[in-house]
């Protein structure tokens, strides 16, 4: 049942219109083990300095994902691609923004960095030079009832780590949701495409794409959910088809990696999913067949429920989205009743009932 309460709304005039998510960034005590990991999961080593590791896929960006040497454990935030310089000299001058900055990076470009309300890092990056691609297999072609197009010729996966294909989206945690929804979509155009909602009608998950006027973008780039402390959900990346995502199940299963959740298909988003856990708790997200929306596509809204995350496949557990009880969790948890206007024990209990 879609609903029709009021929800966030797209911005007339942002400040500029992010064109693709370049990469996410992450802190790690051992970038050993995290390598290990983002191969086994079907990303292409760049570089590892011993304090940076650099990882990519098959598509023509330098690099999707960076590790940095850390002694604790977090996602530091994302990278957003925007159109022009013009664009970097007008987010230069928001509160808290650096100076335009060269980036040292394979690929460099020019990069200014600022911090979303919720204390995310983001950088806005211009100029990056593309790398040449790296070979993929294509999609296996499916037989079906209305076409028989694929005779003598069984199909054979290849049993390999999935050829992750590019970065599709981060999903992020919020405490400060309905400040941050609005940066997004203030500084970087962002689209609310289709929203989850609590009884009452308040948000409770936004799924957001990027402006690209008529040109087909992915459903979300950025998935927003309301809890009581800002954290990463998930990361996901693309994969050519369904027998990717099913082989990497397998491979990441044989080779005792955590799975979290799947395989499934997507209500909102449509996509084909199978998530898996890395070293420290992160999930990460295998997806493929993703709906793609022009800019013209209505925002729509949905009651809120674990059930109404998969169309097919195991329902969301709640241990999905459920916080670990950690000491570090309740004192965000005081901090966030304390000082955040969307924070409060009614809309957590109901929450917790909805997708606990």
């Amino acid at each position: 049942m879609q609903l029709s309460t009021p929800q966030p709304a797209r911005h007339a005039n942002p400040t500029t219109k992010a064109v693709a998510l370049a990469y996410a960034i992450f802190d790690r005590p051992d970038l050993k083990k995290a390598e290990e990991y983002l191969i086994d999961f079907g990303l292409r080593p760049v570089s590892n300095d011993g304090q940076t590791l650099l990882m990519r896929g098959t598509g023509p960006e330098p690099y999707c994902y960076v590790v940095r040497k850390a002694d604790k454990p977090r996602f530091v935030g994302l990278g957003l691609k925007v159109e022009s310089l013009a664009d970097l000299e007008a987010l230069a001058k928001l509160p808290g923004a650096s100076a335009i900055e060269h980036a040292a990076l394979p690929g460099g470009g020019q990069v200014v960095r600022l911090t979303d309300p919720s204390g995310f890092r983001v950088d806005a990056i211009f100029g990056r030079e593309k790398v040449a691609e790296l070979p993929h297999r294509p999609p296996m072609p499916l037989n079906s009832v209305d076409w028989q197009g694929r005779v003598n010729d069984p199909q054979r996966p290849p049993i390999s780590p999935p050829e992750v294909i590019r970065l599709g989206h981060v999903a992020l945690e919020l405490a400060d949701y309905q400040a941050t929804c609005a940066w997004y979509t203030q500084n970087f155009g962002f689209i609310p495409s289709d929203v989850q909602a609590l009884p009452d009608g308040q948000p409770a998950v936004a799924f957001m794409r990027l402006n690209r006027g008529d040109k087909p973008t992915d459903h979300h780039t950025l998935a927003l959910a309301q809890v009581f402390a800002p954290g990463l959900n998930h990361i996901s990346f693309e994969l050519v088809d369904p027998d990717a995502v099913g082989i990497g199940n397998r491979l990441l299963r044989e080779r005792g990696w955590k799975h979290a959740w799947g395989m499934g298909r997507h209500v909102l988003g449509s996509q084909i999913f199978d998530y898996w856990e890395d070293p420290w708790g992160d999930k990460h997200e295998h997806y493929c067949d993703g709906d793609l929306f022009t800019a013209d596509q209505p925002t729509g809204v949905w009651p809120a429920s674990r059930a109404g995350m998969a169309q097919w496949g195991q329902v969301m557990p709640g241990k999905f989205t459920r916080p670990k009880p950690t000491l570090a969790n309740v004192r965000a948890l005081i901090h966030g009743l304390r000082t955040s206007p969307d924070v409060n024990i009614r809309k957590l209990v109901t929450m917790m009932r909805l997708f606990g």
